[in-house]
């Protein structure tokens, strides 16, 4: 927890022309031509305080960077950054002196643009890591919005208990500033850490809601629970309600601050359209600037200011959304294209199925075959192919239905909470049991 839970709010809660006594409204950063751009190597605690003067102007820009990350892909997170210096609770340094990179003394890449104030590296699961510049004006736009929507009232506290490197941990810390409270931080959720809490909104995957489900947490002591990173599955929710759970699902990416769909709904402020080939558009004030040192990359995804997702869903006529899955987690299966994400979300509503992820795998006669990768309910009874077959086939076409089973004890996850299709396609039958249709 944070010292000073009570203080005075923060210089950031303020509507630009909208001070309260005591406070400043943030610097209209537009002034500024470039600044510099610190990595931050450390926790909750140790990002606030940077992250705030970032957010008003009067700090440089911050890159959160997991202090806990293996030296190697540390430095190659550093390489793509190329940060001034790099923060650390030991204080700052010139990169090259702090984290043993080798790069030369006082940096060795380009200072980020004025409005940018918090550069974050996507994971990279599609291609080369993006350093995604966010500016202040966006940041605070989807936290206003965020609160606003769930009705979030000022001093009510956040709980932190989602990477800080990541978007969604850094809302957290965002929406905390702009309530000017201090957030409780949890490595690791617990029912104890639920019951304590004071009854904080938080943020989290679907693999930490369940696994507060299974442990008999009641989650009626807590605030809003904004769930996104990954699809949550119908009996989740459903379990989480009955455990007296406030869950709002919730859809977005780096590129838009975090979530910026609600329960299928746009934020205020945040337009949602479906493109001609079916991919999810997003426009609005939550948007990213650009890509650090990828203008053609940046040109290209805000075409018409407009951000192209790479998600394919649908928008009602009441506006509201519905994602039905990656476009490049289609399967081409017997000249026909199937949706994984769709086949995964209805596997998961069969009784004996605790968790579900569907991938392609290369087929002669097929092209590619459905495969299920499936984390059994009842390890001891674990589903038939045909079993799942059946139930597919119940709700969707018939080339949907899985022509593959792997059993697996546990499903890879990203740190998203979205299985890691990568290394699911990886994996042989090691590590998992498998059976095919015949």
């Amino acid at each position: 927890m944070f010292p000073g839970a009570q203080s005075a709010p923060v210089r950031v809660t303020a509507r630009p022309g909208q001070a309260r006594p005591g406070q400043k409204t943030c610097p209209n950063l537009t002034t500024v031509s470039e600044r510099r751009l610190h990595a931050v190597l450390a926790g909750p605690e140790g990002l606030l305080g940077p992250l705030e003067a970032a957010l008003d102007g009067t700090g440089p820009a911050v890159a959160p960077v997991d202090p806990a990350l293996p030296r190697p892909q540390l430095e190659r997170l550093l390489a793509e950054l190329k940060p001034d210096a790099v923060r650390t609770p030991d204080g700052v340094a010139p990169r090259g002196r702090a984290d043993g990179s080798g790069g030369r003394a006082g940096g060795d890449g380009p200072p980020v643009d004025g409005d940018t104030a918090v550069v974050i590296v996507t994971s990279g699961s599609t291609g080369r890591p993006k350093g995604v510049e966010l500016s202040a004006a966006a940041l605070l736009a989807s936290a206003r919005a965020s609160l606003d929507r769930i009705g979030a009232a000022p001093g009510e506290r956040w709980l932190c208990c989602l990477p800080v490197s990541h978007v969604a941990g850094i809302q957290v810390l965002v929406r905390s500033l702009v309530t000017g409270t201090a957030p409780v931080t949890a490595a690791r959720l617990d029912p104890g850490i639920v019951a304590s809490c004071g009854g904080a909104h938080v943020s989290m995957v679907p693999t930490q809601l369940r696994r507060l489900v299974d442990a008999g947490a009641g989650l009626g002591s807590l605030g809003t629970i904004l769930l996104g990173g990954a699809g949550a599955p119908a009996r989740l929710l459903d379990d989480a309600a009955a455990a007296g759970g406030r869950v709002v699902t919730t859809y977005g990416m780096t590129e838009t601050c975090g979530g910026c769909v609600y329960d299928g709904i746009p934020l205020d402020g945040v337009r949602v359209a479906a493109g001609p080939d079916g991919r999810i558009r997003v426009a609005g004030p939550v948007l990213f600037t650009r890509y650090r040192g990828q203008p053609a990359l940046t040109r290209e995804a805000l075409a018409g200011g407009w951000f192209t997702t790479s998600d394919l869903g649908t928008v009602g006529p009441s506006g509201r959304v519905t994602i039905r899955g990656r476009a490049d987690d289609v399967i081409n299966t017997g000249g026909e294209k199937v949706i994984a994400a769709e086949v995964a979300a209805v596997l998961e509503t069969c009784p004996q199925v605790r968790a579900a992820a569907v991938i392609g795998r290369p087929d002669d006669e097929w092209g590619e075959r459905v495969t299920a990768v499936v984390v059994p309910a009842d390890p001891a009874a674990p589903p038939a192919l045909e079993t799942l077959r059946a139930h597919v086939r119940r709700v969707m076409p018939p080339l949907a239905a899985p022509r593959e089973l792997m059993l697996v004890a546990e499903m890879p996850l990203l740190p998203s909470g979205k299985p890691d299709l990568r290394a699911l396609r990886g994996r042989g039958s090691p590590g998992g049991q498998r059976s095919r249709e015949q």
